[in-house]
């Protein structure tokens, strides 16, 4: 099978490449498109996976229209040549587009929620020309007939233990002691389409953050916009590829990020999120971890967000009650990476199966060892 895969944000990469992996040693062939986004081409690099690079990430509602145009002119002349039979991508208009022009199949995944989007136009272009929509079991919205919902959050398909061995010796790489507490802070650029009109941290805010964390703990801030100079002696020391071993150590993440406010918690790591997403529309994964996992705290403004912060850092056998309430979610959750190779390798017979028996999806354990049970 000959697929195609856009990748247009760092999250992307960490979604695919563990089943990019597995369905090559299955004899599978890809080709993958990747957009300069912060540093998502850096990351293919890091784990060597050969790419097409199509396009550098806009400025302002204008840039991104004349960059989506541009993108879905090469990802179709890129197709056309490679001439796959399935394209993918996560909630992307130029992807299905150009499967769409081609007569071929595409099937995207989406987590997010228009109720929770201030301006959805993504969904209003892509989702109607999608063949399947991979979504979470968590989603609130319903997308339909298409939809194939996967009780999972796309974070395990880089970070299920099964894939991510964490590894110790960054701790001593930057000169840290294995028990010495760190906090890691991050910050998002809040310049994406599905951005517009959100935001989190303002720079007097972070001040604070930081000043207040500090009194208690290393901190080490990771950052996809430019830092104030007054803040680049916090700037983390590790390369973007190493960035899920060190959050899987610290003590405590504090972030306006989506991502990897839910990569903390699948790792088992405290996370403080607050951004203007939290509230009465807010997604249905971020609920859920806060509510039946309790593995986050979401948190609507900023003084909310640096209390809290400041009383779990000062928190005696923090990381050990959260492992244990990881080990929770891990039983609860299917790998998605296991449950991409054999939707896809299985396609269309899969979408099927999964549309005639609902509780498949939930249940099935389908090992890339190609073992399948269902209970």
């Amino acid at each position: 099978m000959r697929i195609l895969i856009d990748m247009g944000h760092p999250g992307h990469v960490h979604l695919f490449k563990n089943f990019i992996r597995e369905m090559e040693k299955r004899g599978h062939d890809f080709l993958v498109i990747g957009r300069e986004k912060d540093v998502t081409t850096r990351l293919l690099d890091a784990y060597n996976i050969p790419y097409i690079p199509i396009g550098k990430k806009g400025v302002g509602k204008l840039d991104l229209i004349r960059e989506w145009a541009g993108r879905e002119y090469r990802i179709i002349r890129a197709a056309k040549k490679f001439d796959p039979q399935i394209c993918m991508g996560v909630l992307n208009p130029a992807i299905v587009h150009a499967a769409k022009i081609l007569g071929k199949r595409s099937i995207v995944f989406t987590d997010s929620e228009p109720e929770a989007v201030k301006y959805p136009i993504a969904d209003a272009i892509t989702l109607p020309f999608s063949d399947v929509i991979l979504t979470l079991a968590s989603v609130k919205h319903n997308y339909g007939r298409k939809e194939v919902r996967v009780n999972s959050y796309k974070e395990f398909a880089s970070l299920h233990p099964r894939y991510f061995p964490p590894d110790p010796q960054i701790i001593r790489d930057i000169g840290l002691s294995p028990n010495e507490k760190y906090v890691l802070i991050r910050f998002v650029a809040w310049d994406a389409y599905h951005d517009i009109g959100q935001g989190g941290f303002s720079d007097e805010e972070k001040r604070r953050l930081i000043c207040e964390l500090e009194k208690h703990s290393k901190v080490f801030i990771s950052s996809e916009s430019p830092l104030p100079s007054e803040f680049e002696r916090y700037r983390m020391p590790i390369t973007p590829d190493k960035i899920h071993d060190f959050l899987y150590h610290a003590t405590l993440l504090v972030s306006d990020s989506q991502t990897m406010t839910t990569e903390a918690a699948v790792l088992g790591t405290p996370a403080v999120r607050c951004n203007s997403f939290v509230g009465k529309n807010d997604m249905g994964n971020f609920l859920e971890l806060e509510e039946k996992y309790r593995l986050i705290f979401n948190c609507s403004s900023a003084s909310d967000a640096i209390a809290k912060a400041v009383e779990l850092v000062q928190t005696p056998g923090l990381k050990e009650e959260w492992r244990l309430r990881q080990k929770v979610l891990l039983q609860d959750k299917l790998d998605i990476t296991a449950f991409m190779v054999w939707f896809v390798e299985n396609y269309p017979q899969s979408f099927v199966k999964v549309k005639e028996d609902p509780e498949m999806r939930n249940c099935i354990r389908i090992w890339v060892t190609g073992e399948s049970t269902k209970g």
